[in-house]
């Protein structure tokens, strides 16, 4: 194994990738796996470099001094005596060259090209505050609302014009100048193409409290639902009524866990069928991109089929009310063997398909967050499937349950108006989420955190149970509210969904295509890492809007419950809190990954999620 040649903290000067810009950098730290050292910029940009673009500063100023001082008749001359030498006559002992004899015929373009050498100087020195702007992607002005294509002309302009300099004037030889050209060539296809990645290393930032913190909300999170669905269950679902524990015996059904079996398979029969477009995701830290395949809302459609042949066989769907917190444990008893086993699968899987949040090498911590970001059972993506399929659909299935048992129970030939508003906010809520199924591949669950006990749990556990938390408390506490109330709620969430599929829609949108010429009236400050961040639009007035809809929605979908209990606004109070949490973790990385136009970014957007208060 090759040994280290840079000490963590050393100053060195580091290529930008895909470029033969060389800056200031500081080594952070090295992997010994992927032989990968880690530098800061001093704009706090961090990237992975091979140790072959990575220089001293000694060997770097040497290099600088003889391209400055390469050619010996500019020593021996001044600058004057050099444009006053006559084109026709050589220096002592050596011949005329073919350049000379332009020279001779062009003596304009001589003094042009003598002023323009200092081009290639500037490369190898250390970048002034405007050519920091530069190397990140900022402009001086910092908003543009051109296409891509015309950016990257921006920004490769300096670099042209260097190139013709050393065609017409050429300080090197031909061999240099072909390895020129060809890294020339790299950085033009690594810049319009290929964003900037990193490939995974150990992560050194515990999120979540750490191992201690992750350790308690695995325990916490299943606590928190059978407490939630406890309360439910009775008559005074006050805090302060804690409910009596039900019999250990009574919480198992081995009946109950075959249905919760059938109903995940039967979703990946679905996930299976070959219909549907099959689309790429995001590029990975290796470059390479996954395909999915996009038929969530064809499931959907083939569920909803189902459901409805069992109800006109007269099945009673209200059973999954009488069983509902044995359906609970059965779905967490599943994802902690289905996390188990993702974890285990993710000790052989090789370093580049980790997670980079997850792979600290405490096992506590990366069994919670998830180890592996994407794993596959041939083309079966387990995370993918698990993010909309049997915890989404499962949701609107239950609250359809849940509309069905209140009928029952209380003797009425139609549901209640509160019961109706629940149901139809939610079913709008994940259809809409399988209809746009594709843009879930550009969320953080996707692109960052790897597969774990936290998305496991969540998706399977959390979303269904507890999303479904204001039906599930409406068949034990009917609640009668007017029509003019249920149309202002109706308003409030109509306006919050807006809010959120605009928002949502602008983004993916731009991170798709953002040549498209719809598009054309967005402005946005570009990144070093070819992205650009949205300064118009929905992302011009809150940093994150798609989560200042979600929280209208999520308040919406409690107001039909009345306001005896605040129970039914567990979920838009825990909502809060997550988004909050997520924005600061929105933050962190958008800071380490974007550098100086994310702190541009923010000082034009000052306000994170509710504009004017947060």
């Amino acid at each position: 194994m090759p040994s280290r040649k840079f000490a963590d903290g050393e100053v060195v000067m580091g290529r930008w990738p895909g470029s033969v810009l060389y800056y200031e950098v500081q080594v952070t730290s090295y992997d010994d796996v992927a032989h990968l050292y880690t530098v800061k910029y001093k704009d706090g940009t961090e990237l992975a470099l091979k140790e072959s673009d990575i220089r001293s500063q000694s060997s770097f100023k040497h290099r600088k001094s003889q391209s400055s001082s390469s050619s010996p008749s500019r020593r021996s001359s001044s600058r004057s005596r050099s444009r006053s030498r006559s084109p026709g006559r050589p220096a002592k002992g050596r011949r005329r060259s073919a350049s000379q004899s332009r020279e001779h015929k062009e003596d304009k373009k001589k003094t042009i090209q003598e002023t323009s050498l200092a081009l290639p100087v500037l490369v190898l020195s250390k970048p002034s505050e405007n050519n920091t702007k530069r190397y990140n992607g900022e402009p001086e002005s910092t908003e543009k609302n051109d296409t891509s294509c015309i950016i990257l002309e921006q920004k490769l302009k300096p670099d042209l014009e260097i190139k013709r300099v050393l065609e017409q004037y050429s300080l090197r030889s031909r061999k240099d100048d072909k390895k020129k050209e060809e890294i020339y060539s790299e950085k033009k296809t690594f810049m319009a193409v290929k964003p900037i990645e990193k490939v995974p290393t150990k992560t050194k930032e515990l999120e979540f409290g750490g191992r201690i913190g992750t350790f308690m909300l695995i325990l916490l999170l299943p606590a928190t639902v059978f407490y939630l669905l406890l309360m439910c269950k009775q008559d005074d679902p006050s805090l302060l009524n804690l409910p009596p524990l039900p019999a250990l015996e009574s919480l198992w059904d081995w009946r109950v866990f075959g249905l919760f079996l059938l109903w995940f398979f039967l979703q990946v029969v679905f996930y299976l069928l070959p219909i549907g477009k099959v689309v790429e995701g995001l590029p990975l830290s290796t470059g390479r991109k996954l395909q999915y395949r996009i038929n969530g809302f064809y499931a959907f459609i083939l569920t909803a089929a189902a459901i409805g042949v069992l109800l006109y066989f007269q099945f009673e769907l209200h059973y999954l009310y009488d069983h509902f917190l044995q359906f609970a444990v059965s779905a967490a008893a599943f994802s902690l063997a289905l996390s188990i086993y993702l974890y285990v699968r993710s000790l052989k899987a090789p370093e580049e398909e980790l997670a980079p949040g997850g792979n600290s090498g405490y096992f506590i911590y990366d069994f919670f967050t998830g180890h592996e970001l994407n794993p596959r059972i041939g083309s079966f993506d387990l995370k993918y499937f698990c993010e909309l399929r049997p915890g989404l659909m499962g949701w609107v299935v239950i609250n359809l349950a849940m509309l069905l048992a209140e009928m029952k129970i209380h003797n009425l030939s139609v549901p209640s108006l509160s019961m109706v508003l629940v149901n139809s906010f939610q079913l709008l809520y994940v259809v809409d989420a399988l209809w746009n199924e594709e843009a879930v591949l550009t969320t953080m669950d996707i692109t960052h955190d790897g597969f774990g006990f936290m998305l496991a749990f969540g998706d399977l556990v959390w979303v269904p149970f507890v999303y479904s938390l204001q039906a599930f408390y409406l068949v034990g506490h009917p609640t009668t509210i007017t029509w003019p109330i249920a149309a202002a709620i109706t308003v409030l969430n109509c306006l919050g969904y807006y809010i959120f599929r605009s928002a949502n829609s602008q983004k993916n949108n731009f991170r798709r295509n953002p040549a498209d010429p719809k598009l054309a009236n967005l402005k946005f400050i570009p990144t070093a890492t070819g992205k650009g961040l949205l300064v118009t639009g929905w992302w011009g007035f809150v940093r994150h809007p798609n989560y200042l809809g979600d929280i209208i929605m999520a308040l919406a979908w409690s107001l039909p419950c009345g306001f005896n209990h605040i129970l039914p606004y567990f979920y838009v109070l825990y909502f809060i809190c997550l988004l909050v949490h997520r924005e600061a973790r929105d933050e962190h990385h958008c800071k380490q990954k974007y550098g100086l136009a994310w702190e541009r970014y923010c000082q034009r957007v000052p306000y994170r999620i509710f504009p004017y208060i947060y």
